[in-house]
């Protein structure tokens, strides 16, 4: 026996190699088929799924494993199986269908499944930014359920979430998840600074997200994701222009330089001359790098640059004469816009072996912007004089982000904590220009400004402030419960400035605080069906171009500029849900939500077209939020989006003298505030044509009141009928090998329609209408490489 026992010993050893060497190392890195950026956490395995491992941060990944067969797996991702290979992979994933199972950063700040978070989220795929190939980002963000972003020409906007639609400071923009302005230095145009071409995608958070986010995430906020490093060699060149004499050159490529670090750059030049609308040239120069350098497959250094460069003629809004007449012409020739804007940031962010997580960030913002802007033309009707503005604002800021996130041993809990630190010196001056105004016959109206004198003697706004920005923030998230996940949070705000009043010679300081809450769960029902609820606050300080902008009423005794103006803060309720039908082709996620406003800041239009400030007592936002999508084939697919919802003043005193018939506008409906927004679209790619795709677009707004006293409605009607806006655009393109040629038909049945069309209270003030684009067809070309 003794023999026996040392016979199997002697066998075993001597096979022992022999099965270790059956064993095949296998090391590859996994990238998405689309943008080439590489993939985090993706699932490598063997068939049997008895060994395994993840991809790094790098997308990366190295196991030993005797399998015949690998199995690829990522959430949002198309599955794939594989022969092993002793030579390192490189695996592109195609991403899965639209659906609900996509990751997103924006709601927890950390990658999650969009249906374990509980908010309204909706996620611009790079997918469909590809093939919207969008001229600006009115084109994609209108795809968002919910959302209306204002098209002003050249690049100019509003935005409306869960708002009325226009140019209040209640909606936060981000990039990379860095707020890409400091808070109380809002301006409604800032997504000029931001570079359409780089791109990668982009999340839409629908209501308040200031318990993370911080104020002025009121309505919602839009976090650009640019593109990372792409883990094979990419480059994209391109050009595209339209009939009304716009033209863009743009590039992009990156690619690893070494196994440890990537680079990426990319931008575009943009030209604009003689187009429908008279004093509407523009020139753009953007710009974005990104680098990233992996110390180890669990921490990494990232470093960002953006850099854009903005003039333009602006041609301002028009009365009802030269709208409905479609003379797209300009009152003035001498209004402007000029940007520059810098923004840089460092981040080093560590994954520990427990699944907690690490990030540490450094940024700085350079910005100003110069105007002489259309708004800021005063004149009174039948007048032969008016004044206008020349103002300058600009900051600089310096600041830091840290935040851990810790895994917790019970309940599969996590808790989030992060503190966020900004200093951001700013100044702002504004003279008044002296006007001639050459009246039509009817004396009514004007038919040209002419710029007659600048008076920098007579400053309208001359400040300096420095403005002291801090937070705290934390987050608890857990999983009592299989089904279950529940969500605590809140962050506590203070913004306060020391400032220089230069007109009225004072100095002083002023802070505003708060702590905002939110209550978050989410339910999962099974088979892709599941509920969630949340309650959360948002507040926004007034920003300080309002503080120090001069009172237009001025009575005996009052101060001369806004410094009372409050903090507005809102609640918000919401309740929604998600499923999925006929074997996942079919998708649907909703959302109720009502959010009630305090001290909402609001501007009202004064007979001279000069504004009022006012903070509402009381506001209500409530409304429903939905979208659909159906895919039956790899050949079809469709969307439908939209909300219906009710903007209103529930306590607000509009006058308070006695002669006014009207005092207040309780009841009455917020002007912009249509009661219907939708956009759905039907995208064609037969199998017949590969690389062919073709796309119809429908995107609608129900009419608004342009007043807040009600009296007067944008009603015109558009494509098939619809009265407020109702547009149609097509769009299609073709690939082949590395090269693609597209078309898109925009406003293709050439609709008479306004983006904004608004007045004030009084008798006898006039609507202002920004006219939309006529039909316009914009084309292109496009060279793309990457090395697979």
């Amino acid at each position: 026996m003794t023999f026996l026992y040392r016979l199997i010993a002697a066998v075993f050893v001597v096979m022992t190699p022999f099965r270790a060497f059956a064993q095949t190392s296998i090391q590859g890195t996994i990238f998405d088929a689309k943008t080439k950026e590489p993939l985090a956490g993706v699932t490598v395995s063997s068939d049997d799924h008895k060994t395994g491992t993840i991809t790094d941060a790098n997308g990366q990944f190295s196991f030993h494993t005797a399998t015949e067969k690998l199995v690829i797996s990522a959430v949002g991702f198309q599955s794939q199986e594989l022969k092993p290979s002793d030579k390192p992979l490189r695996i592109a994933l195609e991403p899965a269908v639209e659906n609900l199972q996509t990751i997103v950063v924006t709601a927890n700040r950390e990658a999650q499944k969009r249906t374990e978070a509980p908010v309204a989220i909706s996620r611009l795929s790079p997918t469909l930014i590809d093939e919207t190939k969008p001229t600006l980002l009115t084109d994609l963000i209108n795809k968002t359920p919910g959302v209306v972003m204002l098209n002003y020409n050249n690049e100019q906007h509003g935005m409306g979430i869960r708002q009325p639609f226009g140019t209040n400071a209640y909606f936060l923009y981000l990039e990379d998840g860095l707020p890409i302005r400091p808070m109380g230095v809002f301006n409604h145009n800032a997504l000029i600074e931001m570079n359409i071409f780089t791109i990668s995608s982009v999340e839409v958070v629908k209501g308040p997200a200031s318990s993370l986010y911080g104020p002025e995430a009121v309505g919602g906020a839009i976090n650009f994701i640019t593109q990372r490093p792409t883990a094979v060699p990419t480059f994209r060149l391109g050009i595209q222009g339209d009939q009304w004499n716009y033209g863009r050159i743009q590039y992009g490529g990156g690619g690893m330089l070494t196994r440890k670090l990537g680079v990426y750059a990319g931008g575009f030049f943009a030209r604009q001359r003689n187009s429908w609308q008279t004093r509407s040239d523009y020139d753009k120069v953007s710009f974005n790098g990104r680098a990233e350098y992996a110390f180890t497959g669990r921490t990494r250094l990232t470093g960002t640059f953006s850099y854009n460069d903005y003039y333009s003629q602006t041609g301002g809004s028009v009365d009802s004469i030269a709208f409905y007449n479609r003379q797209y012409t300009s009152t003035s020739d001498f209004t402007y816009r000029k940007v520059r804007a810098v923004r840089s940031r460092l981040t080093l962010d560590h994954a520990w072996k427990n699944g907690s997580e690490s990030f540490v960030t450094a940024f700085y913002r350079d910005n100003s912007i110069g105007q002489n802007p259309s708004y800021g033309i005063r004149w009174t009707s039948g007048a032969t004089k008016a004044t206008g503005q020349i103002n300058v604002n600009a900051f600089t800021s310096y600041g830091l982000v840290a935040q851990h996130s810790q895994r917790l041993p019970f309940w599969n809990s996590r808790l989030l904590a992060g503190l966020v630190i900004d200093e951001s010196p700013t100044t702002y001056n504004a003279y008044q220009i002296d006007l001639e105004a050459q009246l039509r016959p009817d004396k009514k109206s004007v038919e040209q400004y002419k710029l007659v004198k600048e008076r920098t003697d007579l400053q309208l706004a001359d400040y300096s402030a420095d403005v002291h920005n801090s937070a705290v923030y934390a987050q608890l998230d857990l999983n009592p419960l299989p089904a279950l996940r529940i969500s605590l949070g809140g962050r506590f705000d203070r913004m306060a400035f020391d400032y220089d009043n230069y007109l009225d010679k004072s100095t002083g300081r002023k802070d505003y605080s708060r702590f905002t809450p939110k209550v978050g769960l989410t339910y999962d029902l099974g088979h892709d069906r599941g509920l969630y609820a949340n309650y959360s606050q948002g507040f926004s300080p007034p920003v300080l171009t309002s503080v120090f902008t001069k009172r237009v009423n001025v009575q005996p005794g009052d101060p001369l500029f806004y410094y009372n103006l409050q903090p507005a803060y809102f609640n918000n309720y919401e309740v929604g849900g998600w499923a999925s039908f006929l074997n996942r082709k079919v998708y649907v996620d909703v959302a109720f939500y009502q959010m009630d406003g305090r001290n909402e800041l609001l501007n009202i239009r004064l007979p001279d077209n000069s504004t009022d400030y006012q903070s509402a007592g009381q506001t209500l936002h409530r409304g429903v939020e939905y979208s659909l999508t159906y895919r039956p084939s790899s050949q079809w697919f469709f969307r439908f989006g939209g909300t219906n919802s009710v903007h209103r003043f529930i306590d607000f005193a509009l006058s308070t003298r006695a002669s006014d018939a009207l005092k207040n506008v309780n009841g009455f409906d917020m002007p912009q505030a249509p009661r219907w927004v939708a956009n759905t679209e039907l995208t064609y790619k037969p199998r017949w044509v590969k690389g062919f795709r073709i796309s119809a677009e429908w995107q609608r707004i129900s009419s608004w009141y342009q007043n807040q006293v009600n009296t007067v409605s944008y009603n015109d009607r558009g494509a098939f009928g619809g009265r407020g806006i109702s547009v149609v655009n097509l769009r299609a393109g073709y690939a082949l090998k590395r090269f693609e040629v597209f078309a898109n038909l925009m406003n293709a049945t050439n609709e008479l329609y306004a983006t904004s069309a608004t007045r004030g209270n009084n008798a006898t003030d006039r609507t202002t209408y920004t006219p939309a684009a006529p039909r316009t067809l914009v084309g292109g070309i496009q060279y793309n490489f990457s090395k697979q």
